[in-house]
């Protein structure tokens, strides 16, 4: 292909499509990732994207129209009869609500624990590296009455997983969402709990791919492993590891669950959005006023508008941060596109702060992230610049810019 076609025709790096377009009705990207957990992650895996339809909205916001018209008082009853079936009278546990301790987690557990009677444990992967707020945020959430694990995994096998993640694909969290994503079935089976919440839903997000998907629960298949399937963390098969001084046996935090065990079970896992009229910015108010909640006192998470947003783990910016060099959508785009399909704010005000806000470099924890991955601030951005893929960005003048951006 000519270096004329080339320009006219931009290659798309991660499976992306090739032609970048954003909902009419909010802010969202057709470049926004399926959120779920993939083993054989590499560039050229075609990555499942938010859905659009034929007018140019995307399902998320199809999603919250068909949401007005849902029967949230039947819904709840749901919720009360799925509480009941789980319903222990022995004193044991009988719900897990997984969670860092923000806003979601915290709304979830409380209602769960004071609206509908249950008796909650409470479960959460520890950040990378805890926040002041974070930890004083987890701290008041045990304390406004529950129960928690805290699971805290081999500091050294993190490190080095997260570095590859970063290096190999431009993931830093990667080795973080793998362990949350397994934690709380494992915690179930340990300790017998047959009902898992989540406070979030991929339906919330239109990453369902069309909306026949309810949201109401979760496959457990989709915890497990596949017979001969490949693992990979941080971009590298889990039997050359080794090579980095990780062993099989410190992986399994990070590791599918055994199918037949998984399946054998009793477990449900359920979304709280399938259950009521979900808002988050409701939520965070919820949670101050009922579990101390605090938000961000240095002001406004990097990246977006908001002071309620990832607040518990330092290299949480750079999650959001290289999400937006590999989609061209970053936490902003989350956040105004989310406000608006819940009617908090305007599209045009939603474009204005993604204008402003989405891609902002993450200043407050680049040298301690540059520390707890080793490397250099050089080799850093020769990473960023590497993972730029040519649909979304373009060069002039040695600067790189956005070859479209949400107007």
């Amino acid at each position: 292909m000519s270096e004329s076609q080339t320009e006219k025709h931009p290659e798309a790096y991660f499976g992306l499509p090739a032609e970048v377009h954003y909902c009419k009705k909010c802010v969202e990207s057709n470049q926004r990732m399926m959120g779920s957990v993939q083993h054989k992650d590499t560039k050229a895996t075609k990555k499942q994207t938010v859905g659009f339809d034929k007018d140019g909205v995307c399902l998320a916001c199809r999603y919250h129209e068909q949401k007005k018209t849902f029967d949230w008082d039947a819904r709840e009853k749901e919720l009360r009869d799925l509480c009941d079936r789980h319903r222990r009278s022995d004193g044991d546990y009988d719900v897990l609500v997984p969670g860092s301790g923000g806003k979601d987690s915290r709304f979830v557990a409380h209602i769960l624990k004071h609206k509908y009677g249950m008796n909650p444990l409470t479960c959460t992967w520890a950040p990378h590296i805890y926040t002041d707020i974070g930890w004083k945020n987890f701290q008041s959430w045990i304390h406004s009455g529950l129960d928690n694990i805290l699971f805290t995994p081999d500091g050294k096998v993190h490190r080095t997983l997260t570095k590859l993640a970063f290096e190999n694909l431009l993931h830093p969290f990667q080795p973080f969402v793998f362990g949350q994503y397994y934690l709380a079935p494992r915690i179930a089976l340990e300790k017998g709990i047959s009902l898992i919440v989540y406070g979030d839903s991929y339906a919330e997000k239109g990453l369902g791919g069309d909306l026949k998907w309810d949201g109401r629960c979760m496959d457990r298949r989709l915890y497990t492993k596949q017979k001969d399937e490949p693992i990979y963390l941080g971009g590298v098969h889990t039997d050359e590891l080794i090579k980095y001084g990780i062993s099989k046996k410190e992986l399994n935090p990070y590791m599918p669950l055994d199918l037949d065990r998984l399946m054998n079970s009793k477990i449900e896992i359920h979304f709280m959005p399938y259950y009521i009229n979900y808002d988050p910015q409701k939520n965070y108010y919820y949670a101050v006023e009922h579990t101390g909640f605090l938000v961000n006192p240095l002001g406004r998470t990097p990246g977006t508008y908001t002071k309620y947003q990832s607040l518990d783990d330092k290299v949480d910016d750079f999650h959001y941060y290289t999400w937006f060099i590999k989609t061209g959508r970053g936490r902003a785009t989350e956040d105004a596109a989310l406000e608006v399909r819940n009617g908090h704010i305007t599209r045009e005000e939603a474009v204005a702060l993604v204008q402003r806000f989405d891609g902002e470099f993450p200043k407050r924890f680049f040298e301690e992230f540059l520390e707890y991955i080793d490397i250099a601030e050089k080799q850093f951005w020769e990473i960023i610049d590497r993972y730029r893929s040519p649909h979304i960005w373009k060069k002039q003048g040695g600067q790189w810019s956005l070859r479209q951006q949400v107007a």
